[in-house]
């Protein structure tokens, strides 16, 4: 956020304002995070005295051209945002800068002044975006690609590019890895974010974690049916996200929230290192992967580990077989010491542990090498060992309780909000 649809508003907006006018102040934030490898004082010299021709856009990147390079880039990042004075701009979730606040806002990266006193800004509120001047950059028209990166290194624009049938079911099938995880990789296909991922996906009925190379040739079909006409119908409203057809995902997907849509349960997983939303009941796995998948459920129900999580986000119900199993092994293992924290699910396989701990344990005898003479005093020491081992089984016994209650606490202590 924002993406294509957000980034096509901006640069639509940009287009229809500044084209043709010449820039005569702007003022450059002095903040390296944001401003890409120049100086805020020769970035505003390469922009003064420039006169706009266009403004282009491929993925989520825009640049302006001028009548002479370099050029301003800008990769929008988490919650970049362009804003003109005085005119409507599409304003995004977690990055609107308030109609009250000051002009330019604190958070301008990069503002701008024309000659005719229309002024606009490049604003970030979160610091994750990239503002860069382009040496060398070919783009007689929208749709020429350019020279240099980031630019060069973006793979079609889903709008402006999109494939074929045949192009992405060639291009699916070389790819042995989760479909959702490639559809944000840029270099695959460019504009296409975290939300447009995951309701490109609900609305082609296929699970997040699906294996790109296994999705059949209708299934590939249908993913390039909805990757366009979600992408259509969002920039056609300018990305106004009031305007989204009321049983997209879109509208009820934020925050990790419960929820459901049309009826169905909304459930989170991470795919492609991102919070994913979808619906279990739509979006299920197919082939060899649905089969593993059955596999695990069936191991965990068998097993009664008490609360492991599974791939899909759900829990297990806590069962007690595995804290008695246990107690009658004889206690934590030193690898559970080590992880007080661990869920129940992640105590699976310490059996073995417990047994080799034991078996340890038992093997210890008292010291032999100055045994003092006379039997009393022999049997006296015998007796005092035997019940310090008594005393530390005792104690082991009362860890493995406690992990196993804390296991049961650690599957919800570890969640990440979306």
């Amino acid at each position: 956020m924002p993406e294509l649809p957000e980034v096509e508003a901006a640069r639509r907006a940009l287009a229809e304002n500044t084209i043709g006018k010449k820039i005569i102040k702007a003022i450059v934030a002095d903040d390296s995070k944001v401003i890409d490898g120049v100086s805020p004082k020769d970035f505003e010299a390469a922009l003064v005295g420039k006169t706009i021709l266009a403004v282009h856009r491929k993925g989520k990147n825009m640049w302006i051209q001028l009548d002479s390079p370099p050029f301003p880039s800008f990769q929008f990042g988490m919650a970049g945002a362009v804003y003109i004075k005085g005119v409507v701009v599409t304003k995004y979730k977690r990055s609107a800068v308030k109609d009250t606040d000051e002009w330019p806002s604190k958070y301008s990266k990069l503002f701008v002044e024309l000659a005719d006193g229309m002024e606009f800004s490049f604003t970030d509120k979160r610091r994750f975006a990239k503002v860069r001047l382009l040496d060398n950059v070919i783009c007689e028209t929208v749709l020429q690609p350019v020279s240099v990166p980031p630019i060069s290194e973006l793979g079609p624009d889903a709008l402006m590019e999109p494939m074929t049938e045949d192009d992405l079911s060639n291009s699916l099938r070389k790819k042995n890895i989760g479909i959702k995880a490639l559809l944000l990789d840029q270099s695959f296909i460019s504009g296409i974010g975290n939300w447009m991922a995951d309701e490109v996906l609900y609305q082609a009925r296929i699970h997040p974690q699906q294996t790109a190379s296994s999705l059949s040739k209708e299934s590939c079909a249908t993913l390039l049916k909805c990757i366009n006409e979600v992408t259509d119908f969002a920039v056609e409203v300018d990305a106004e996200n009031l305007r989204f057809p009321t049983e997209w995902l879109f509208h009820v997907r934020w925050y990790k929230k419960p929820g459901k849509i049309n009826g169905k349960k909304i459930d989170f997983i991470k795919a492609g290192g991102r919070t994913t939303a979808y619906v279990p009941e739509l979006q299920k796995l197919s082939g060899i992967q649905a089969v593993k998948e059955t596999d695990k459920r069936s191991k965990r129900t068998t097993a009664g580990n008490g609360g492991g999580v599974d791939e899909s986000g759900s829990e297990d119900e806590p069962t007690e077989p595995k804290v008695t199993k246990g107690r009658k092994i004889g206690g934590a293992s030193k690898s559970s010491k080590k992880k007080p924290s661990a869920s129940v699910e992640d105590s699976d396989g310490d059996e073995g542990d417990d047994v080799s701990s034991k078996r340890k344990r038992g093997a210890k005898k008292p010291p032999t090498k100055s045994k003092p003479k006379g039997g009393k005093t022999g049997e006296a020491e015998q007796r005092q060992t035997r019940g310090k081992g008594a005393a530390a089984k005792r104690k082991h016994e009362e860890v493995d309780d406690n992990l196993s209650n804390s296991g049961e606490n650690g599957i919800e202590d570890g969640e990440e909000d979306a």
